[in-house]
């Protein structure tokens, strides 16, 4: 079955960015601009009811749900970076005691500093000098050992976003990539930033957007609640679902677990190395995926490249699995919105929007529409060479599809 697509000009959005509307607390990869959830919930005429965002990321869909009334807003992300952003965002802390917090933690540090008898231990982050300089290494054990003192969880937590990215910007990483690579031999050289003076002007910019943007519309009535694990019907159930999936498995589209890997480490995640394996895709596949509208496109993936056939098969298994899971948390007349792209692979699209609504209509929903949009806001190439031959190229992702269905009967039984 091919379910029906839109043109939708209003959803392109062109030219405008995340930060128009609801800054980033942190950079996070592939972040779905809120203005296009705003617009979504409004069109459907969604203002009440719980929210849920199974692949939450950085929180787009809640600053959404904020924007147009919703209060109870739930999500989870296997990222543990993903779920500290999110979590700050969301949570109503005290200005007065995150300020009274900076205070006391600016003169621990540089008082402790001062002492060059005090060395504290390294923490064991995986190739610690491959990555970190000796003294960037000891001031940032330095920040974190005075960060982790703080006995408020809401105002550690906090302080934990500005440190992840202190953590990036002052290793030997490239900053403008989202996956782990090391900078020429030649800028390391000339490459001593000062620790303290970063972390604590990303702590000042933190502070700033949290009490401008964030909390004024953090209300006593808000509940923003993720964590790293998957709700369970038997929990709770939701009105909307408003998400934006990953495109394909991490390793070979957004390396989310990449990114994240130095501040998940040094942030105390013993498995930041795992997470790219733990994500959707992540293992792959023993056989190809053969159902509905992708068994075709995988087929003829195979005969160019089996290897490359059974990690999409991967993908499409566990966003299958995925759906149906989201599926069963969802009441009888609730709306599912799901905002993705349709990746190439070996020259063959994957019709990614197709596949979400054909799952969903497995699962007891009606297919309402589909909207393409134009990719505006997310930086990619309009070409690049899949076979690295020169003169070889095709056209990357240059639309995005608003996929939206509506739950019409149960697809389980919750006694049985």
């Amino acid at each position: 079955m091919n379910y029906k697509v839109i043109r939708n000009e209003k959803y392109d959005f062109l030219g405008q960015s995340y930060a128009l509307s609801y800054p980033n607390l942190h950079k996070y990869p592939a972040t779905m601009i809120p203005q296009i959830g705003i617009e979504l919930l409004k069109e459907l005429n969604i203002s009440r009811g719980k929210l849920l965002d199974p692949y939450c990321g950085s929180g787009s869909s809640f600053a959404s749900g904020l924007e147009c009334g919703l209060t109870e807003m739930f999500g989870f992300d296997i990222n543990p970076l993903a779920v500290l952003i999110s979590s700050v965002k969301f949570t109503k802390v005290s200005l007065n005691a995150l300020l009274e917090a900076k205070a006391k933690l600016r003169e621990s540090v540089f008082e402790f500093a001062k002492n060059e008898q005090n060395n504290l231990p390294l923490p064991n982050i995986t190739h610690l000098d491959f990555w970190f300089s000796k003294t960037v290494s000891q001031n940032l054990t330095i920040i974190k050992h005075f960060i982790d003192r703080i006995e408020a969880e809401n105002i550690k937590r906090f302080f934990l976003v500005p440190f992840s990215e202190t953590v990036r910007d002052c290793s030997f990483t490239r900053n403008n990539e989202f996956k782990l690579y090391k900078m020429k031999s030649e800028d390391i050289l000339t490459f001593n930033p000062d620790v303290f003076g970063v972390y604590f002007k990303k702590l000042n910019d933190t502070l700033d957007i949290y009490a401008t943007v964030y909390l004024p519309k953090l209300t006593e009535a808000i509940k923003v609640e993720v964590r790293h694990t998957p709700f369970q019907p038997s929990e709770m159930e939701f009105e909307v679902v408003l998400t934006s999936p990953p495109y394909g498995d991490s390793r070979t589209t957004v390396a989310y677990g990449q990114f994240s890997t130095l501040s998940n480490e040094w942030t105390g995640i013993d498995y930041a190395r795992k997470i790219d394996g733990m994500l959707m895709g992540g293992v792959k596949a023993k056989q190809l995926y053969t159902k509905g509208v992708m068994a075709d496109c995988i087929t003829e993936i195979s005969q160019a490249d089996l290897k490359r056939a059974l990690e999409v098969s991967s993908f499409y298994e566990d966003l299958g699995l995925s759906i149906e899971q989201v599926a069963r948390s969802v009441k009888k007349g609730g709306k599912v919105i799901y905002i993705v792209g349709n990746r190439t692979v070996k020259n063959i699209q994957l019709p990614t929007d197709q596949f979400i609504a054909e799952k969903f209509a497995e699962n007891g929903f009606k297919h309402l529409i589909t909207y393409q949009r134009t990719l505006s806001s997310k930086a990619m190439p309009s070409k690049n060479s899949p076979t690295n031959k020169t003169g070889k190229t095709v056209s990357t992702m240059l639309h995005e599809y608003i996929v939206i269905s509506e739950k019409q009967y149960p697809c389980y039984d919750p006694k049985g």
